[in-house]
C-alpha cells in the first residue's frame, strides 16, 4: 500500500528596519535583522483522520523561534513516505524546507517524489484562480479558515499560545482540503507511482488505487507502431495506457475469473 503524505507550512516573516513604507520602497537582503523561519509543520497520512502537527521551539528570553528539532522530527516522517503532496510544494513548501535544512547544517532530505497539486491545476484545468481556498469552492467543498494578519505579530515577537492555536488549527484544515482536492483532481492527471503493483497486482491493474476493476476502453497505435491499449479504472473512474503484453496478461487473468 503506497504511504502517501500531505503536509503544509506556515511561515514567519523576515523582520527589516525601516525609516519609510511605501509604495517602491525598497528592501535588501543586507537590511535584514532576523531571518524568515517555519513556524509549524501539519501533515496527514492518506486514510487516516489524525492530522499532525508540529511547531518551532520559542527562542528563551527573546522573540522568534527555532524552527531546528521540528525540521529533524518532520525529517523521520518524510523519510516514510512514497510520496509527498502539497499545494505549490514543488515552489514553496519544499524549497523553504530544504533552505531551513541548509541554514541549521541538517543533512538533505531523501530523494522523495513530490505531487504538487497547484501544478496539476495549472496543467490540466483552467480555473479562474489556481488558489487552494478557490479550487475547493469550485468543487463544493469547505474553503479555508480565515486569518488574520497579527498573528503572525503576536506568535513571533509576543511567544502567543492562542495565536499558535489559531495558526495550526488554520494550518491542519489546509492538509484536510488538500487531500480532498487531490482526490478530486487525481482522475485526470498521471499517477508518480503506479499503486496497483506497488500493492501487488500486474501493471494492467490501475496505477491511481490499485483497483483490478478495469476495462479496455480502445486500442490506439504510436507512431513508432507499437501497440497500446487504453484502460479505464471502475473504481476511481482514471484513465491509464497499458502495452499489448501487460493487455494479453489481462485477458488471461479475466478467463480465470
Amino acid at each position: 500500500m503506497i504511504r502517501r503524505l500531505f503536509w503544509d507550512i506556515e511561515t514567519s516573516e523576515n523582520v527589516v528596519p525601516c525609516f519609510s513604507a511605501g509604495h517602491r520602497k525598497t528592501i535588501n537582503a543586507s537590511d535584514i535583522i532576523h531571518e524568515r523561519a517555519i513556524i509549524c509543520i501539519c501533515y496527514k497520512w492518506e486514510g487516516e483522520s489524525t492530522v499532525h502537527s508540529l511547531e518551532w521551539t520559542p527562542n528563551k528570553g527573546a522573540w522568534g523561534g527555532c524552527d531546528r528539532e521540528m525540521l529533524i522530527e518532520f525529517s523521520k516522517v518524510v523519510e516514510e513516505a512514497d510520496e509527498l503532496v502539497a499545494h505549490n510544494g514543488d515552489k514553496f513548501d519544499m524549497k523553504w524546507f530544504n533552505t531551513r535544512h541548509l541554514f541549521h547544517k541538517l543533512p538533505p532530505l531523501p530523494e522523495s517524489k513530490t505531487v504538487d497539486t497547484l501544478v496539476i491545476a495549472r496543467r490540466r484545468f483552467y480555473f479562474n484562480s489556481n488558489r487552494l481556498d478557490y479550487i475547493a469552492k469550485y468543487l463544493g467543498l469547505d474553503g479555508k479558515t480565515k486569518t488574520e494578519k497579527d498573528w503572525w505579530t503576536q506568535i513571533l515577537f509576543s511567544h502567543c499560545r492562542k495565536s499558535m492555536k489559531k495558526m495550526v488549527r488554520y494550518c491542519k484544515k489546509d492538509v484536510q482540503l488538500l487531500e480532498q482536492v487531490y482526490h478530486r483532481l487525481s482522475p485526470y492527471h498521471k499517477p508518480k507511482t503506479h499503486v496497483g503493483v506497488q500493492g501487488g497486482s500486474d501493471k494492467w491493474s490501475c496505477p491511481r488505487c490499485g483497483s483490478e476493476e478495469v476495462s479496455k476502453s480502445k486500442t490506439r497505435i504510436t507512431a513508432s507502431g507499437t501497440v497500446q491499449h487504453q484502460m479505464k479504472c471502475g473504481k476511481c473512474g482514471g484513465y491509464h495506457t497499458i502495452s499489448d503484453k501487460a493487455h494479453r496478461d489481462y485477458k488471461e487473468a479475466k478467463k480465470t475469473l
